[in-house]
């Protein structure tokens, strides 16, 4: 399996009728230079493809890694993706949900999340997200039938989070609210306090101060998988494992 990482962003840049909206810089950036610095390549995706938005009040450049990443990739308004519709799930290893108020409307009902999201999961691969990105999980179902979330432990934007930010009746549904419905363990901290959950093979994360532990947790889990492999697979060629 690839040390590939599939980072998906919103496509849409309205926040209902109350304005712009977009994917969150901090989220993209902090989780971005953990996984390059471990080594993996990464691919950015989004629903409809082409240029996805930024929600530009999360340009905060005095925040040197964010400064980093729009210098690199040259941002201003949005970054270029490629479509879900044209994502293959056997290229990746990981798939990441940033996110951005945009991935309220967006993600929950994507026919192609829906179907690469499980596909990496049940081939043993790490799903993971941060602050309004785990709106990606909320309908994902298992080829077992379940939900991806049920039983699990995870973590996301919290509904007090949103009452603070004077957001909690311009998003379709409040998120927290919505993953317990599902069967979802939710496990959060104090608002905009760091909180990761890793739970067998799910990564997700509270909110964009969470987003720089959540990339480390990814880089972290996938080597715990790998050792299991390595300890499970005692006839296998070790060229075949995933590298390093």
């Amino acid at each position: 399996m690839q040390k590939k990482v599939l980072i998906v962003v919103t496509s849409n840049d309205q926040l209902g009728n109350s304005g712009k909206t977009g994917w969150y810089l901090s989220e993209v950036s902090h989780v971005l230079y953990p996984l390059k610095e471990a080594g993996f390549s990464i691919d950015f995706a989004s629903p409809k493809g082409g240029v996805a938005p930024l929600e530009l009040a999360s340009l905060n450049l005095d925040d040197p890694i964010n400064k980093r990443f729009v210098n690199e990739l040259k941002i201003k308004n949005g970054i270029s993706t490629i479509s879900l519709g044209n994502i293959d799930p056997n290229n990746y290893s990981v798939i990441f949900f940033a996110g951005g108020h945009g991935t309220m409307w967006d993600f929950p009902d994507d026919e192609n999340i829906q179907r690469i999201t499980p596909a990496i999961y049940e081939k043993g691969g790490i799903v993971s997200a941060v602050c309004h990105g785990p709106s990606a999980l909320v309908n994902i179902k298992l080829s077992d039938g379940k939900y991806l979330v049920q039983g699990r432990e995870v973590n996301a934007f919290t509904n007090l989070e949103e009452k603070e930010v004077g957001k909690e009746d311009v998003v379709p549904f409040l998120l927290e609210s919505k993953l317990r419905e599902r069967g979802a363990k939710f496990l959060s901290s104090e608002n905009w306090q760091k909180k990761v959950v890793v739970y067998e093979r799910l990564v997700t994360g509270q909110n964009p101060q969470s987003a720089g532990a959540v990339g480390k947790a990814i880089v972290e889990e996938f080597h715990r998988i790998n050792e299991d492999l390595r300890y499970q697979s005692e006839d296998v060629d070790p060229s075949e494992l995933w590298p390093f």
